[in-house]
C-alpha cells in the first residue's frame, strides 16, 4: 500500500503531549497485524477484510465448492432451509433466542414412538443388537418430530432412550440442542462433550458446546472450541470465525482488568515513552535558584526539586525514576515558594506517566490554582482529558492556555497534536505553522507539519518539508526516522532503511546512554514486513530490548516477528510481556487479544492432536506448509 492514505494516524485517546512518532510505530504494527491476522488466528485459505465493524473473513474464490444443483430463488431457499431446520436439530442454528418458542403454537402430539416399548437401562439389556439399532433410529426420528414441534422435554426423553439403545454422537448432540433451546447450558456442555468424545471432529457439537460455554461466561473454553471448529471446517463457517474474533476480545478484556488491578502504580513506562513525552515540550532553563551552582539541602523541598530536575536531564531510566521520587518528596517536605506550582506540575507529570490519572489531574488543578500563568499545566491537563476521551475538556484547557499566553509556541504544537489525532489535518497544519512562526528551533513542529501535509495528500509539500528539515536539523535523528516512515509508506524500502540507519547512527553518537530505540524497531518492521529478512530483524529487536527492556513496542514487534516464523510458544511469551508493559487499557486489550489467539492455537494442538496435521495441510503458522 502506498500514498497518503496509509500514513499512520494514532487513535483517539492518544496523549497529545506525546509525539506521534511512537504511536505511528504502534499503528504500523497494528495495521500489519490486522492485515496478517491469519498468522495469529491460524487461518489459511481465506481473505481477511478489515471493515468498520471489525475483522470479517471471506472465502477465497478457489476454495468455494461448486454446486451442481439448479439455483433456487431466495424465497425458495429460505423456505427449504426453515423446513430442514424445524425437522432436525442437527440443521437448526443454536444462535436463535432461547425464548423464541414462546411465540409459537402449542406443541403437536408426537406419534410413532408410542408403538415402541419404553426403553430403560434394564429393558435394553433384553434387546438384540438389531433391535437396538432399529429402535434407536425410530426414537431419533420421533425425537426430531418432537423437536420440530418445540416439545423439547418430550424430545429429550426420546433422545435419551435412543442413547440407551445406541450411544451415537448425533443423539447426544440432538439432545444438547433441546437443552440449548431450554437454556440449560450445563446440560448442553455435558451432552456435546459426550458427542465430541465419540467423534472429535464433530463440528456441530463443538459449535454447540462453544455457544453454551459463552452463555456460561467460560470464554476461554468457548474460544478454544470455536477455534477447533474453524480449523476442522477450514474457516468456511463465517459465523464461527466471527465468534473467534468476538471471544478473543472478551477474554482479553477479562484478563486486562486483572492486569490493571495488579499494576504497580509506582512503576514508570519505558524510557522511550517517557523521553518522547518530556521532549514534546520545549526545553527551558531551570528557574533561578535551582541551578547546579546553588547548594540546596536534600532534606528540603527545594533541594528535592533540584535533584529531580537534574535527574530528568540525564534522560535515562534511572534518572526518570529518581526524578519521580524526588518530586514526590519535594511536596512532602514543603517550603517550595516560589516553585510550588512547578512542583505540582512535575509531580503530576510523572503521575500521569505512571497511569495515576486522577492523582495527576489533581496536581495539575493545584498547579493552575497556584499559578494560572503556567500554560504548560493547562496543556498537560488537556492531554490527560484527551486520554480519557474527554475531547471537549481538552480543547477547553488549550483555549485557556492561549488566553493566558497567546505567544507560547508549545500550546499551538499540542493543540495541533489534538487536531491531528482526530484527522482534522488542515487545522492541525495551521497550528503547527503557528508554532514554527513563534519558535522555529523546535524540530517536532516541522516534522509534524510534514507528516500532516502527507496525510492531506500533499506529498510533494511533505517531502519538501522533510528536505528542509534535513538541511536545517541535519544532526537530529528524529528527522530521519520520520522521513524513513513516509518513504516506507511510498514503497521506497531501500531509501527508508537508509534513513533508519542514519537515525540509529546519530542516536549512538548523540545519546549513547539514552538512545531512542524507535529507528531500530522501524528498521526491524521494514525488514520482516517488506523483505522477510527475519534474522536481521530479530537482532534489531533484541538490541532495542537491551537498550530499553521496558519498551512495549519493541516487545510487540518481537512477538509478531517470532509468530511469523512459526515460533508460537516464544511469541506467546512476548505478547504476554507486551500486555504487562502496555500503559493504557486499549493497548493492554490489543496485546492480550494476540496473546490469547496464540495461546488458543497451542491449546487446540494439545487438546485436539488430530488437528495438527490438518493445520499443516492448511499451511498454518508453525508448520512447514505455510
Amino acid at each position: 500500500m502506498s500514498g497518503a492514505s496509509a500514513a499512520p494516524v494514532p487513535p483517539p485517546g492518544t496523549p497529545i503531549a506525546v509525539p506521534i512518532a511512537e504511536h505511528s510505530v504502534w499503528e504500523r504494527i497494528t495495521n500489519w497485524a490486522a492485515e496478517n491476522r491469519t498468522l495469529v488466528y491460524t487461518i489459511a485459505g481465506v481473505s481477511v477484510v478489515v471493515t468498520s465493524a471489525g475483522i470479517v473473513y471471506y472465502l477465497s474464490n478457489d476454495s468455494k465448492p461448486k454446486s451442481t444443483q439448479p439455483k433456487l430463488s431466495k424465497k425458495e431457499r429460505r423456505k427449504r432451509k426453515e423446513q430442514d431446520r424445524s425437522a432436525d436439530p442437527e440443521k437448526k442454528s443454536d444462535s436463535q433466542p432461547a425464548d423464541a418458542s414462546s411465540k409459537q403454537a402449542k406443541p403437536a402430539t408426537v406419534e410413532g414412538a408410542d408403538e415402541l416399548p419404553t426403553i430403560t437401562e434394564e429393558s435394553v439389556e433384553s434387546l438384540s443388537a438389531e433391535q437396538r439399532k432399529d429402535y434407536a433410529q425410530q426414537l431419533k426420528a420421533s425425537g426430531n418430530k418432537a423437536y420440530g414441534s418445540k416439545d423439547y422435554n418430550k424430545a429429550i426423553e426420546l433422545y435419551s432412550q435412543a442413547i440407551l439403545c445406541k450411544p451415537d454422537p448425533i443423539f447426544y448432540s440432538n439432545r444438547a440442542a433441546c437443552y440449548n433451546a431450554l437454556s440449560v447450558w450445563d446440560k448442553v456442555v455435558e451432552d456435546t462433550t459426550a458427542a465430541i468424545n465419540l467423534d472429535p471432529d464433530y463440528v456441530k457439537a463443538l459449535n454447540r458446546r462453544a455457544n453454551a460455554y459463552e452463555h456460561l461466561e467460560s470464554y476461554s473454553d468457548a474460544l478454544l472450541d470455536f477455534t477447533a471448529s474453524c480449523i476442522i471446517d477450514e474457516f468456511k463457517n463465517e459465523s464461527s470465525a466471527n465468534a473467534v474474533e468476538r471471544l478473543l476480545k472478551k477474554v482479553a478484556e477479562q484478563k486486562a482488568e486483572e492486569i490493571i488491578k495488579s499494576k504497580n502504580p509506582s512503576k514508570l513506562p519505558s524510557p522511550t515513552f517517557v523521553s518522547n513525552y518530556i521532549q514534546s515540550f520545549r526545553v527551558k532553563d531551570r528557574p533561578l535558584g535551582l541551578e547546579d551552582n546553588e547548594e540546596l539541602s536534600p532534606d528540603s523541598g527545594k533541594g528535592q526539586l533540584q535533584i529531580g530536575l537534574r535527574a530528568m536531564e540525564r534522560k535515562t531510566h534511572e534518572g526518570y525514576e529518581e526524578a519521580a521520587i524526588a518530586f514526590e518528596k519535594a511536596l512532602e517536605f514543603g517550603d517550595l515558594a516560589p516553585y510550588e506550582a512547578l512542583a505540582y506540575n512535575l509531580r503530576g507529570t510523572f503521575r500521569t506517566l505512571r497511569g495515576l490519572t486522577q492523582e495527576a489531574l489533581a496536581d495539575m488543578d493545584k498547579s493552575i490554582e497556584l499559578d494560572p500563568s503556567m500554560t504548560q499545566s493547562y496543556v498537560k491537563r488537556a492531554s490527560m482529558h484527551l486520554e480519557q476521551g474527554a475531547r471537549d475538556k481538552a480543547t477547553e484547557d488549550l483555549d485557556k492556555a492561549v488566553q493566558q499566553n497567546d505567544q507560547d509556541p508549545d500550546i499551538y504544537y499540542h493543540r495541533a497534536q489534538l487536531l491531528f489525532i482526530h484527522s482534522e489535518f488542515q487545522e492541525a497544519a495551521k497550528d503547527y505553522q503557528k508554532s514554527i512562526d513563534l519558535d522555529s528551533a523546535f524540530i517536532f513542529s516541522h516534522i509534524q507539519l510534514g507528516v500532516t501535509q502527507y496525510k492531506m495528500g500533499s506529498i510533494a509539500s511533505s517531502m519538501a518539508t522533510f528536505r528542509r528539515c534535513i538541511k536545517n536539523f541535519e544532526k537530529v535523528p528524529d528527522v530521519y526516522n520520520y522521513y524513513g516512515e513516509l518513504l516506507l509508506d511510498q514503497g521506497k524500502h531501500d531509501e527508508a532503511i537508509q534513513k533508519f540507519d542514519t537515525a540509529m547512527e546519530m542516536e549512538k553518537q548523540t545519546k549513547p546512554m539514552a538512545m531512542n530505540v524507535l529507528p531500530l524497531i522501524n528498521k526491524a518492521l521494514a525488514l520482516f514486513q517488506q523483505k522477510s529478512e527475519f534474522t536481521e530483524a530479530e537482532k534489531l529487536c533484541e538490541k532495542a530490548l537491551i537498550i530499553d527492556p521496558e519498551c512495549d513496542i519493541a516487545v510487540a514487534t518481537m512477538a509478531q516477528l517470532l509468530l511469523q516464523q512459526g515460533k508460537v510458544t516464544d511469541a506467546l511469551k512476548y505478547f504476554e510481556r507486551a500486555a504487562e508493559l502496555a500503559r493504557t487499557p486499549g493497548e493492554i486489550v490489543n496485546a492480550l487479544s494476540y496473546a490469547e489467539a496464540t495461546r488458543t492455537q497451542l491449546q487446540v494442538q494439545e487438546k485436539y492432536p488430530q488437528l495438527a496435521s490438518k493445520l499443516q495441510g492448511m499451511g498454518g503458522p508453525g508448520f512447514p506448509g505455510r
